[in-house]
């Protein structure tokens, strides 16, 4: 061919190739949503608040809204489940607190803290025993220092010469008023272990026949490289840091957990250990419990602990292994823990499933047993010499029981059971107290004989009301004695004096943030205001909310919160487009399936993953729309029908909104996260009741979860046919409705793995569907860089814009 006739020709064809390969990525810079739902969320957001028992001092955390993405993009290595930055021995991507103000509840004088680190980055608060002192961790860029607030003086030091190793669990312990336990870094982090260009060889894994099922964490060691890397940042050394004088505790380890006896004279140590697993995070690998003196010498080995690779799959099964060690709050040094009687599967048939046992100091003898469970053993909660309350749970038949555990004679008493998912018949949270040792065991009122139950929602047909009761251990009745007044949204966050009954309260409204007040119910006085923070939401204002009640098709009755425009008049204005926000959950009855959740007079908060910015846009939203998956009777799963009730709860909600007068039926978006992405996608794959999805960060392909997802907790293998019908996936053919993808290139959640969305797009894609996919950088399953968040309410509002308003 002619040169001169090729030249022009190579220049179209590489034109060509230019659009298509422009228009196949769809490359754009951040884009910003209108004002006012940018305004929402970079509001700034209501300081954290910590009040001292006495009700003396306030220390109030602030934070800034969102780290920008330039901070979500520093260094991270990710091994054993953790997620770690390399320069300081610390989790990556922390949310920290910007700045401590104390204030004097007696005299309403804030006060800003003195001596704190510049540019403040602070985490794990902790008030020492006497609440007199407030130690928190701050981290800079190549260290996590320890400080300490002293509370009359209002000046913070720090009180560390060696770096604090945050990498696994609570970093530290008050020990006494002036003494802090911590763990410490060993080595720089220059020191790290260095990846050879070429390995030794290639990374190799094996199983002889051993059972091995596991949930699909990721982030795991995959290689020889990473065992290194766990292994150099996890190990710390533990230090006692009196006065600023510090002192090693025993040998440098990988040490899990470390908790102090309640007569501080000992150490509850779990020291992980080699091999590491590939299957498990670092929470399951080897380890060995063991009770330590002050000076780190070994005063009894409790267990020797395998990797739980080996835990059976399914609800209410565990490793035939002793586990849940802990210290008994109401005695000096009492050792306990549970050791499964059914080889650690629920399924064999055995009057009781659990034993708990306990070992006291100075742990020579042999342990004695407690008492015996029913259920599965998931915990006790002790009180005073004579009283304690154990928790049993079946997951699979979503059951509770709490106990009355008589110390005196071992005896186990049932005082209430009930369906987890009944939140009428929840009887609340006993009321808890310092004892001498300073930890909190619970409180008994009338002599004895009755507890102080504390309520923090309040569940009734009415919606939500929290309420304070007595609960009577004789007649285990429980008796409230205050609940919240209707029309606002009150509960009790501390109780200062029981008998007298003075209180700390939280209460909001539709239009009143939320605050804090002392409450006297014996003298009935005016309750005292603690705080006063403003709306950080002007734009909201004048949003109506009310929560909707209906029906769905087999009668179960559901409910969800309905916000409307400012000044919106249905006469006027006439139907809204709709944006439908929704979360699936299982229950194994229809009565606990069709209780009212929440309350229309909380005051609203505007979060990153909220759909309520849209209403400032001209839709109506309904949030929270309930979306029960039912049990169809005793003998069935939830999942078993799983999409066709779906279908029953979106018709249930849009004839609803259409019946109200205020919802065009024919411009109807659903959306969700994670659960809830999956319930969209599935939704679209099988009606044609939407004009548009919006799925975030889920799960649509349930082979990738092949040993149980939610509350399914048969394996795919037991159930293939389930696992097919219930993965959109299957149906991406069908999938014709626009769906706008949206996942975090770093999603850290057990199953929503990215190539969730990154395959379902090519699957609607490669059969002539419509699909948008936004993979932002450097966000996890919970995204937080500022300018992804707004990247992503400009995509969710262009994209209902399109394909629902017009």
């Amino acid at each position: 061919m002619n040169l001169r006739k090729l030249k022009p020709l190579l220049a179209f064809t590489l034109s060509l190739l230019l659009i298509i390969t422009t228009k196949a990525q769809d490359a754009i810079n951040y884009q910003t949503p209108p004002k006012d739902i940018a305004d929402l969320l970079l509001a700034k957001p209501t300081p954290g608040v910590s009040i001292d028992s006495k009700a003396n001092w306030m220390l109030l955390s602030e934070r800034n809204s969102y780290p920008t993405v330039d901070e979500l993009g520093q260094p991270e290595i990710r091994i054993a489940g953790l997620r770690l930055n390399p320069n300081n021995f610390s989790p990556s991507r922390q949310n920290y607190i910007n700045n401590f103000i104390l204030k004097n509840i007696k005299s309403n004088q804030e006060i800003k803290v003195q001596g704190l680190p510049a540019n403040v980055l602070a985490g794990n608060v902790s008030w020492n025993p006497s609440e007199t002192k407030i130690a928190f961790t701050n981290t800079t860029a190549t260290a996590v220092d320890l400080y300490i607030i002293d509370v009359a003086t209002q000046k913070a030091s720090k009180i560390n010469k060696k770096a604090v190793n945050t990498v696994l669990g609570s970093p530290y312990t008050w020990l006494d008023d002036n003494t802090v336990i911590y763990k410490s870094t060993t080595q720089l982090a220059t020191s790290a272990p260095k990846k050879s260009i070429t390995p030794k060889g290639p990374t190799i894994q094996q199983n002889l026949g051993k059972t091995a099922p596991s949930a699909t964490f990721q982030d795991l060691i995959k290689s020889p490289y990473d065992e290194q890397l766990f292994e150099f940042y996890a190990t710390s050394q533990l230090v006692q840091n009196k006065n600023g004088v510090e002192t090693n505790i025993g040998k440098a380890a990988i040490v899990g957990s470390f908790v102090l006896s309640p007569d501080k004279k000992y150490l509850l140590q779990k020291t992980l250990k080699k091999p590491f697993s590939y299957l498990v995070t670092a929470f399951g690998f080897p380890s060995t419990v063991a009770i330590t003196d002050l000076k780190g010498n070994i005063v009894k080995l409790l267990v020797d602990l395998p990797s739980t690779e080996g835990t059976p799959s399914g609800n209410d099964n565990t490793q035939n292994v002793p586990r849940s060690f802990d210290w008994r709050d109401d005695e000096a040094a009492t050792i306990t823990w549970a050791t499964p009687l059914d080889s650690g599967l629920i399924k064999n048939k055995v009057e009781y499933h659990d034993a708990v046992f306990a070992l006291s100091a100075p742990f020579t003898g042999s342990a004695k047993e407690l008492f015996k469970t029913q259920l599965r053993y998931s915990g006790t909660s002790w009180g005073n010499s004579s009283i304690a309350l154990v928790q049993e749970v079946s997951r699979a038949k979503q059951m509770g029981r709490v106990s009355r555990y008589n110390t005196l004679t071992n005896s186990l008493e049932k005082l209430y059971e009930r369906n987890q998912t009944d939140a009428y018949n929840n009887p609340g949270s006993p009321v808890t107290t310092k004892n001498e040792f300073g930890r909190q065991v619970i409180l008994t009122t009338d002599n004895g004989t009755k507890l102080l139950m504390n309520n923090v929602t309040g569940s009734s047909p009415k919606g939500d009301l929290p309420f304070l009761a007595k609960f009577d251990l004789n007649s285990k009745q429980n008796e409230i004695i205050w609940r919240c007044q209707e029309g606002v949204y009150e509960y009790i966050t501390d109780v200062l004096d029981a008998n007298k009954l003075v209180l700390i309260s939280r209460k909001e409204s539709q239009k009143d943030a939320p605050n804090f007040y002392l409450k006297n119910l014996v003298l009935r006085i005016a309750d005292r205001p603690l705080t006063n923070f403003n709306n950080p939401y002007p734009a909201l204002e004048g949003v109506t909310k009310q929560k909707i009640s209906y029906k769905r098709a087999d009668g179960v009755d559901l409910t969800g919160d309905l916000y409307l425009p400012k000044g919106y008049n249905k006469e006027k204005d006439g139907l809204l487009p709709v944006l439908m926000w929704a979360y699936p959950r299982e229950f194994n009855n229809a009565a606990d399936a069709a209780q009212v959740r929440g309350s229309q007079s909380r005051f609203t908060t505007i979060s990153w993953a909220s759909p309520i910015f849209y209403v400032t846009q001209g839709y109506a939203v309904l949030d929270n729309a309930e979306f029960p998956i039912v049990a169809a009777s005793a003998d069935k799963k939830p999942n078993d029908n799983f999409v066709a009730q779906l279908q029953m709860n979106a018709e249930a909600a849009i004839n609803k909104l259409s019946d109200l007068g205020v919802g065009d039926k024919n411009r109807v978006a659903v959306g969700g996260h994670s659960y809830g992405a999956f319930m969209t996608a599935n939704l679209l794959a099988h009606t044609n009741l939407f004009k548009a999805g919006i799925a975030r960060s889920g799960a649509y392909n349930r082979t990738l979860t092949p040993f149980g997802f939610q509350n399914e907790d048969r394996t795919y293998w037991q159930a293939p046919q389930l696992y097919f019908e219930m993965s959109p996936f299957s149906y991406a053919d069908k999938i014709k409705t626009p769906i706008l993808l949206i996942h975090g290139d770093t999603d850290d959640n057990p199953g929503t793995f990215p190539i969730n969305s990154e395959r379902l797009y090519n699957a609607i894609k490669g059969n002539g569907g419509t699909v948008r996919f936004v993979f932002l950088p450097y966000e996890a399953h919970s995204y937080r860089g500022k300018e992804n968040l707004l990247h992503m309410l400009w995509e969710q509002y262009t994209w209902l814009e399109k394909y629902v308003k017009k």
